[in-house]
């Protein structure tokens, strides 16, 4: 969710998550490495005593963001493309996982010494601001999208947003991004763009098909499942941009990154992986090289 600008720490802004685009061609290694504690062929092997020890593990995200995670039917239960994939890296590592709803704009504060959650999976996208709070083992490709009111504007680029209002998820790489292009507007001698931030994407979209906000922006499949769940209320508008890294953010030197970097490669190598992604209808953004510490920019 987010496709993943958390305040943290003063004023430390990080980043969150885009959606679309293809996955990487690079082929994974089927060499098996080798650790002190454990063997990359058995992710379980490479678990901390720790955590362990404690047999289930707290992950935190934020349900507002279909398909990667939203509340299901029965109005409790969350699930999602992120959930699945968890449960499928989890059973790898031999762990049990809970799955707890939470903003996303507090996920990586909840992080710091594992006060709320031992790890945050919630469409956050992996960037260097962020790993130097936390972090990321990466799985998945994804870029931002605009959508509008039906009959609204039409949006192709940032700079296309110069005397627009927005509304965006707190704490994604989409409010920071449209904030960034309304400082280029203004020293452009154009019409700034009116940012207005919501706690969650739910609130967001309320915004735009009630006419206070002209323009959405969030992670591209989102952006689809807005469109299709809307009836028509909603279109998409422009291409996507910025593709970039989702990641399993994890507390900053926890040891569980390489369990559970070897936990992904081993679901992508016998077929969970991209069973789940077709599942939700976003196979689009499958990668094939998750990385610890993945970001490029």
């Amino acid at each position: 969710m987010r496709p993943v600008l958390a305040l943290f720490a003063l004023s430390l802004v990080l980043v969150a998550a885009g959606c679309g685009g293809g996955g990487s061609n690079t082929t994974t290694s089927t060499t098996t490495t080798t650790t002190a504690t454990g063997s990359a062929s058995d992710p379980a092997s490479l678990v901390p005593a720790s955590l362990k020890s404690k047999g289930e593990l707290t992950l935190g995200t934020d349900p507002t963001y279909p398909p990667m995670e939203s509340i299901a039917a029965d109005g409790k239960t969350i699930e999602g493309a992120d959930v699945d994939l968890a449960n499928a890296f989890f059973k790898e590592l031999g762990l049990k996982v809970h799955v707890v709803k939470a903003s996303f704009d507090g996920l990586i504060p909840g992080l710091k010494n594992s006060v709320k959650y031992d790890l945050a999976m919630s469409a956050m996208t992996d960037n260097k601001e962020r790993e130097a709070v936390v972090d990321f083992v990466t799985y998945f490709s994804a870029g931002t999208s605009f959508y509008v009111k039906a009959g609204g504007p039409t949006i192709n680029s940032l700079a296309d947003l110069c005397g627009h209002s927005v509304g965006v998820e707190r704490g994604t790489t989409q409010e920071s991004a449209s904030k960034a292009q309304s400082v280029k507007c203004r020293k452009a001698g154009k019409p700034a763009v009116t940012v207005n931030s919501y706690p969650d994407q739910n609130a967001a979209n309320l915004a735009i098909s009630s006419g206070r906000a002209e323009v959405g922006m969030a992670d591209s499949p989102v952006v689809a499942e807005i469109v299709k769940q809307s009836n028509g209320k909603f279109e998409s508008t422009g291409a996507s941009f910025a593709t970039a890294p989702y990641g399993i953010a994890l507390p900053k030197n926890s040891g569980l990154a390489p369990a559970m970097l070897a936990a992904v490669k081993k679901s992508m190598a016998d077929g969970t992986y991209i069973a789940v992604l077709k599942k939700w209808g976003i196979s689009a953004g499958a990668i094939s090289n998750p990385k610890i510490n993945g970001a490029v920019s």
